[in-house]
C-alpha cells in the first residue's frame, strides 16, 4: 500500500518541507469548507495520484489540503472514499494511510449521519463513543501482521466534556454516542432504524469505521465528530435525499472548524 503514496508523499514535503505533520482530518459529505481555517494551505488533487481510487462523488471536492494550524502541521482531505462507490475496506483507507506515511499522530474523521436517538436532529453534532460495524468488511481482512485487534478503546473520549463545554459556550449542539455503518449506497428502511436503535446506535452512516479501524491499527490516536444531516428513515416528515445532506451538512462546516481548533488545543495541552 505505501509504494504507491511516494509520489504525492515526496510533492507534499518539497512544498511544506519534511517535518512529520501532526493531524489528519477526514472530512464528510457537505463539510469540506471546514478546511478553510487552515494557513498556507496546499492543494493537491487526488485525481493528480495514481495512489487514490479514481472515483467522484457529489460533496466531496477529492483533494488534500496540507498546512499549519494553531502551530500543527496539519492534513485537511476533502473527500472520502465508501465502499458503495465499489471499492473494499482497505482502498477506503487510502487518506489514512498517507496521513500515517507523512507522521500524523492524531487522526479526526468527520462524516454526515442521520440520527436515531431523539435528542440528535439536524444541525447537532455527535462525538463519537463506539461504532456497530454493519459494513460486511474490515480494513484489516488479508492483513498479514497481528490484524486481531483490541477495539474495545477505539475513539479517544478523553476531551468529550470538555469539547461539550466549549460547545455550549459558542450555541453548538454537540451529544456522544453510538455510530452504525451500513454499506448503502441506498438509505436504510424504517424497520432497519428500528433495528438499530435496538442494537445500541444512536446515530447511522455508510463511513468513518474503515478509517477509524485502520488508523488504530497504524496507533494512531483516532477521534470521532458526526455532523447530523437528517432524522434517520422513518423518524423525519420528508424523503432522504444526498442533496439534502449535503445542503444541510455546509451549515456544519463553521462550527466543526471551531469544534476542530478546540480539540487541537485540548489535545496540545496534554503535553
Amino acid at each position: 500500500m505505501a509504494q504507491g503514496f511516494d509520489q504525492l508523499k515526496e510533492a507534499v514535503q518539497e512544498l511544506l518541507g519534511g517535518e512529520p505533520f501532526d493531524l489528519a482530518v477526514i472530512l464528510g459529505s457537505g463539510l469540506g469548507d471546514a478546511a478553510e481555517i487552515l494557513d498556507q494551505g496546499h492543494i493537491f488533487p487526488y485525481s493528480d495520484y495514481t495512489c487514490f481510487p479514481a472515483v467522484e462523488l457529489a460533496g466531496h471536492a477529492g483533494r488534500l489540503i496540507a498546512g499549519s494550524l494553531q502551530g500543527w502541521r496539519v492534513l485537511f482531505f476533502q473527500g472520502r472514499f465508501h465502499l458503495y462507490q465499489d471499492l473494499d475496506a482497505r482502498q477506503v483507507c487510502a487518506p489514512v494511510h498517507l496521513a500515517h506515511l507523512l507522521g500524523c499522530r492524531f487522526l479526526l474523521l468527520t462524516n454526515a449521519v442521520g440520527g436515531i436517538r431523539q435528542d440528535l436532529v439536524p444541525g447537532h453534532f455527535m462525538a463519537v463513543s463506539d461504532h456497530i460495524n454493519l459494513l460486511g468488511d474490515n480494513p484489516l481482512r488479508g492483513q498479514c501482521s497481528d490484524p486481531f485487534l483490541d477495539l474495545s478503546q477505539l475513539y479517544d473520549q478523553q476531551h468529550h466534556a470538555a469539547l461539550q463545554s466549549f460547545a455550549a459556550q459558542r450555541g453548538i449542539g454537540l451529544e456522544t454516542g453510538v455510530l452504525a455503518a451500513l454499506q448503502g449506497p441506498s438509505y436504510e428502511t424504517p424497520a432497519e432504524i428500528r433495528a438499530l436503535g435496538l442494537l445500541g446506535a444512536d446515530a447511522v452512516s455508510m463511513s468513518m469505521v474503515p478509517e477509524a479501524i485502520m488508523g488504530k491499527y497504524l496507533e494512531m490516536r483516532v477521534a470521532g465528530l458526526s455532523y447530523v444531516a437528517n432524522r434517520a428513515a422513518g423518524l423525519g416528515s420528508s424523503p432522504l435525499s444526498h442533496q439534502e445532506v449535503l445542503a444541510v451538512g455546509r451549515g456544519g462546516a463553521a462550527p466543526l472548524a471551531e469544534l476542530i481548533q478546540k480539540l487541537i488545543l485540548l489535545w496540545q495541552e496534554e503535553s
